[in-house]
């Protein structure tokens, strides 16, 4: 993980029990006798991730409601670290203002963005129900509330039409997009993650996440050319677009539209033990 994350230590339970109690009746031994949780538990994780907000970034509560996604909360502050590396790099840090395209019902981008390094965030998403439920998560904190604003995309056709606003300027914008082609082959690893964690086939995920949060038609490489091609329309008004790419063999579809529009861009990889990811960076 990237050296500023904090999370690059073994959690301390005895700490995260303390601010969420109910965190407890979760935590299980591993083989060395060390406290640890199930992973494959999805109320184990809700759990932990609300420990985590409240103990490392003083979120005063957050929930998710069912079936919508629990993020790793390591792994997406290791999003937000390597995007300040970014604009620390083009000297883009003061008064940083960034823009979060599919919010989601967990916020965790603006929430992290604006806990580690006071960024205003605006987090826009075409689902009511993730709007209402991420504007929820902020309210309950003064400081998130004063500095992030939840904003219903009404077309789905767009995501930077009717987001961005006239003379509105972001230093970046950023993305999980749905990575799946189909529903079908959502399931299909749905499935293959069910298996390796234990589980039996069917048993609640420890992720979850709705449709339009896991797959849509084309998968990630048509959403990132989608992307892509609007994000000309709006090249004075964002400094750098970001999205992140869960799969390696998508880069080429994506570099093909952004040598096409003469973009200037970059991959900037990360990693999580043995996890390899990457996000993708570009400007006009």
């Amino acid at each position: 993980m990237h050296p500023n994350n904090i999370h690059n230590e073994a959690y301390n339970f005895d700490e995260l029990e303390k601010v969420q109690p109910e965190l407890s009746k979760y935590i299980i031994a591993n083989t060395n006798a060390e406290k640890t949780i199930d992973f494959g538990d999805n109320q184990a994780v809700l759990h932990l991730n609300k420990a985590l907000l409240k103990h490392h970034y003083k979120v005063t509560d957050w929930n998710i409601p069912p079936k919508y996604l629990i993020p790793p909360i390591p792994g997406r502050a290791d999003y937000i670290h390597h995007l300040a590396d970014l604009l620390t790099e083009e000297k883009l840090t003061p008064e940083v203002k960034g823009l979060d395209i599919g919010v989601g019902a967990n916020c965790i981008y603006p929430i992290l963005g604006n806990s580690i390094y006071h960024w205003k965030m605006v987090g826009a998403d075409i689902d009511e129900n993730a709007v209402v439920a991420a504007q929820n998560n902020i309210n309950t904190t003064k400081k998130l509330s004063q500095n992030i604003e939840i904003r219903y995309q009404d077309d789905h056709s767009n995501m930077f039409k009717g987001i961005i606003q006239k003379g509105e300027y972001f230093n970046f914008s950023m993305c999980n997009p749905p990575f799946h082609s189909s529903k079908e082959e959502a399931a299909k690893t749905s499935r293959r993650k069910t298996k390796n964690l234990g589980r039996e086939i069917g048993s609640p995920l420890n992720f979850g996440g709705e449709s339009n949060e896991l797959w849509c038609n084309g998968g990630e490489a048509l959403f990132l050319k989608r992307m892509i091609k609007e994000s000309a329309d709006f090249k004075t008004q964002v400094a750098w677009f970001t999205s992140l790419i869960s799969k390696k063999e998508s880069l080429s579809k994506i570099y093909k539209q952004l040598d096409k529009l003469k973009a200037t861009y970059k991959v900037i990889p990360m990693s999580q033990g043995n996890k390899k990811s990457r996000f993708i960076a570009w400007k006009f």
